[in-house]
């Protein structure tokens, strides 16, 4: 079976937007790791420092996060150069603006 163009446009999209989707959805869940045990250091008798390795390590695959996210970023842009250079549009289908280079604006809640 063969995909057409418009298909193809379609599935990618949506594909990416629910890649975006995950990426958030895990930094929000992470954050929300960080807000707990911070609380819990505070409201508890644990001590100050209790779980510092813990958020260390979670610190540092938050920020693995935040360069998927950038990557993720970068990979829509590629995605939509090759739409402008396929000559099928330089838009998101359903109609989202981007900026010079490829990269989402803050507009479109990127």
């Amino acid at each position: 079976m063969t995909m057409t163009v418009p298909v193809a446009q379609i599935r990618i999209a949506r594909d990416i937007r629910q890649a975006e989707a995950a990426l958030n959805e895990a930094l929000l869940r992470y954050s929300s790791i960080f807000s707990t045990v911070a609380t819990a250091r505070l409201d508890t008798d644990v001590g100050a420092f209790a779980a510092q390795e813990a958020l260390l390590r979670l610190a540092k695959s938050q920020q693995s996060l935040l360069d998927a996210t950038g990557n993720l970023a970068r990979v829509h842009g590629s995605f939509l150069d090759v739409q402008r250079e396929m000559g099928v549009g330089d838009e998101c289908p359903d109609g989202e603006p981007i900026e010079p280079g490829g990269l989402l604006t803050a507009e479109a809640g990127r």
